[in-house]
């Protein structure tokens, strides 16, 4: 929304008044004289008639190695909690589940488009995976996971798989169906015995430990 809009919408002024209000330099946006019909950001500072309306936003990113036995969920009354070893004093949250048995690369933030972005299935950004099982892989049953199979009455995307070993192989997924690779796995009669997440969209895991972080950039996050 513009600050016309803005000031028309919560101070209940017509738009006559929203211009005169701009006019007599009453209205400040990141410091700075506001002019008429100015895009307010969700980021920008705002400062009306001397009042500080809300402080300009900065947007935190970060890259995180999530352990294995570690639940991904924010909420500390839950055993064995994300909340828990995050090192940041900041409030950010994770794009990308992993569950408790599951490793690797989340991304935290407090951007929320940057969240709707990546994690909504229908965006189709990419997640790539480090899968290890129980028993020797099939040429069968790669093509299967290539192409789709139905788990939870939803067949699965079309997805990228690559054999690594005898019982390991490389899966680059663009949906986000709970538990996805394992119940893939299970329905061709195959258990998971490690599993790794080490890219969402152009963000790599890279040679981060468990536990351990990097900070990101907002243009680290290159359409993908």
């Amino acid at each position: 929304m513009n600050i016309n809009e803005f000031l028309t919408k919560h101070y209940k002024l017509s738009s006559e008044e929203s211009i005169a209000f701009i006019q007599e330099e009453e209205v400040l946006i990141n410091n700075k004289q506001a002019f008429q019909r100015q895009r307010l950001e969700r980021t920008d500072a705002l400062s009306v008639q001397g009042v500080v309306i809300r402080e300009a936003q900065q947007f935190l990113y970060y890259a995180f190695y999530k352990p294995r036995g570690i639940e991904c969920t924010l909420n500390n009354t839950i055993a064995d909690n994300l909340f828990s070893i995050l090192p940041f004093e900041e409030h950010v949250f994770p794009i990308g589940r992993l569950d408790k048995e599951s490793e690797g690369l989340l991304i935290l933030t407090n951007d929320g488009a940057l969240y709707k972005d990546i994690a909504f299935a229908e965006k189709m950004k990419e997640k790539e995976y480090m899968v290890e099982v129980d028993r020797a892989l099939t040429p069968d049953a790669i093509q299967q996971w290539t192409t789709g199979i139905v788990i939870k009455g939803e067949k699965t995307r079309p997805s990228f798989v690559s054999l690594i070993h005898e019982k390991s192989f490389r899966i680059i997924l663009t949906q986000g169906i709970n538990r996805q690779i394992r119940r893939m796995c299970y329905k061709l009669g195959y258990e998971v015995t490690s599993l790794k997440r080490i890219r969402i969209t152009s963000i790599l895991l890279g040679d981060l430990q468990p536990g351990e972080y990097r900070v990101l950039k907002k243009d680290d996050f290159i359409p993908y």
